[in-house]
Parts: structure tokens; C-alpha cells; sequence
């Protein structure tokens, strides 16, 4: 073999289609893109228009509901837990909080709370503080011999008066339609 038989693949190599050399090439004049105006441009699109018809996007329903306070919760399971106190980035006796996971670097970032799982398997004997607790997550770790405290939503009682009220209204017209049939 020499260096000048060296040669690629068959197909390996494409040659580029050179747009606009002329009306014999085949995309000549408007290189393929039809006529002019905004559709002949790079970038620019009409998006979603569908020639003065109600485009798609209009014609389906809205669906759905976004919570205007939702809240985004860090979860872990406890055979991550487990994992972390076996690879001594945290000890046993240490309580096991948002704070401290973060510290630790089990969690990137502190979100809007703590939500327990329960996949995996604990070993270790934990003192948890968390916003939720699943209920499989909630026996291993009382299995374990751990302890769990929950940190309760605190609820105004102006807002807890104002669903009251809300509940009471509720169940009154739905009484009033169920006599009504």
C-alpha cells in the first residue's frame, strides 16, 4: 500500500449541493425555496399560520391547571440515605434534614422542602425531619429504629375560616341541586 492509493470509503464522502449555480443545475434562480418574500428568507417563519384557516393550536382546548403556588420539593429515597452513610458522607448520628443533606452533597440545592421515598433499604438508625414521608419509607425507617418528625404547614386561621365557608357554600348548593332532581 502507498500513500497515494490511499483513498475514503465508498460514500463516506458527500459532495455539497451548490444552491443557485444557474437555471442546468436545477436549483438555480431561488435555490430551492420557491418564491420570494418571507418564506425565501433564513430565520423567519410564519409560525403556526396556516393560511388565514384557524391554525391548530387555536382549534384544540385549553387543558389542564397550573398551581399558582406550587411548591417543588427535594426527593430522595432512603436507600439513597443509606448509600451516603455507607460512602461516610454523612454519619448516623448526624440529624438527617434539608440543611444538612445539601451540606453533605446529596442534594444539589435546598428546594421548597423534604419528601422521603422508600425505595431502598435502611440499615442505619436516623432522626429524619422532613415535609413528607411516604409510607414504605416511613416503616423502614422505624424498622431501622429511626424517628421521624414531620414539619407542619402552619395555616392561618383567617384562611382556614375562609375554607370553612367556602366548603359550607359548596355542600349547600350541592344539596340544593340533589332536591331539586
Amino acid at each position: 500500500m502507498r500513500l497515494n492509493q490511499i483513498k475514503d470509503n465508498e460514500g463516506a464522502k458527500k459532495t455539497r449541493v451548490r444552491v443557485g449555480r444557474g437555471i442546468g443545475s436545477g436549483l438555480g434562480k431561488q435555490g430551492g425555496r420557491g418564491g420570494k418574500g418571507q418564506t425565501a428568507r433564513s430565520g423567519v417563519r410564519i409560525g403556526g399560520f396556516e393560511g388565514g384557516q384557524m391554525p391548530l393550536h387555536r382549534r384544540l382546548p385549553k387543558r389542564g391547571f397550573n398551581k399558582y403556588n406550587q411548591q417543588d420539593f427535594n426527593e430522595i429515597n432512603v436507600g439513597a440515605l443509606q448509600k451516603a452513610i455507607d460512602e461516610k458522607r454523612f454519619d448516623a448520628g448526624q440529624a438527617v434534614d434539608l440543611a444538612s443533606l445539601v451540606k453533605a452533597g446529596i442534594l444539589r440545592r435546598a428546594k421548597d422542602g423534604l419528601r422521603i421515598l422508600g425505595d431502598g433499604e435502611l440499615k442505619a438508625k436516623l432522626a429524619i425531619t422532613a415535609n413528607h414521608v411516604s409510607a414504605k419509607a416511613k416503616a423502614s425507617i422505624e424498622a431501622a429504629g429511626g424517628s421521624i418528625t414531620l414539619i407542619e404547614v402552619k395555616v392561618l386561621e383567617a384562611d382556614e375560616k375562609k375554607r370553612a365557608k367556602t366548603a359550607a357554600k359548596k355542600s349547600k348548593t350541592a344539596k340544593k341541586s340533589a332536591a331539586e332532581e
